[in-house]
């Protein structure tokens, strides 16, 4: 099979299902969206070999893989978001926030290669959600929207955590 069809090159693309939209559409913006994120995710992995998120990380990628079949579809055969899932993201920052100093001021993106990667990633995941956030219901499916916000938390949380694991300090926002 050939990776390229030629049927893009007039401005267009195909969902699943057949249906052709442009590539500007809202679907189109929002799934690629939360494509961009979950390779921003395999570059956090890449950088992040044997870290204990690693699994969590690439069960997140599937996740967004599952939200994208949704929103790349013409209907309702791809449920998106699983509720479940919400919960396992909150269960995870929990976990993660006891081995964390509280935040006492806004902090940089930064510290630790890793860390940088997830800020870059929960800044991909808020877009994502601002253009998911733009489709009806039935586009995204009824979860989509919670998970995505709920994961931009997860990021951040888990770039603290990355920084603290690799004995790397957050730089703290002082104002002069």
């Amino acid at each position: 099979m050939k990776i390229y069809t030629r049927s893009g090159d007039d401005g267009t693309t195909s969902l699943l299902g057949s249906t052709r939209v442009p590539k500007h559409s809202p679907k189109v913006e929002a799934y690629g969206t939360v494509d961009e994120l979950a390779s921003a995710l395999g570059v956090v992995r890449a950088h992040w070999k044997d870290s204990v998120l690693d699994d969590q990380i690439h069960q997140i990628q599937a996740d967004l893989f599952e939200i994208n079949a949704r929103l790349a579809s013409s209907g309702d055969r791809f449920p998106g978001a699983n509720p479940i899932r919400v919960d396992a993201l909150e269960t995870s920052i929990d976990e993660m926030e006891k081995e964390l100093e509280p935040l006492r001021s806004f902090i940089f993106p930064g510290g630790s290669v890793p860390a940088a990667h997830l800020h870059v990633a929960r800044t991909i995941c808020r877009r994502a959600e601002r253009r998911t956030s733009r489709l009806d219901e039935d586009d995204r499916g009824a979860h989509t929207l919670r998970y995505l916000n709920r994961l931009a938390d997860w990021l951040f949380v888990a770039a603290r955590y990355a920084n603290h694991t690799l004995k790397v300090d957050d730089i703290p926002w002082v104002r002069d």
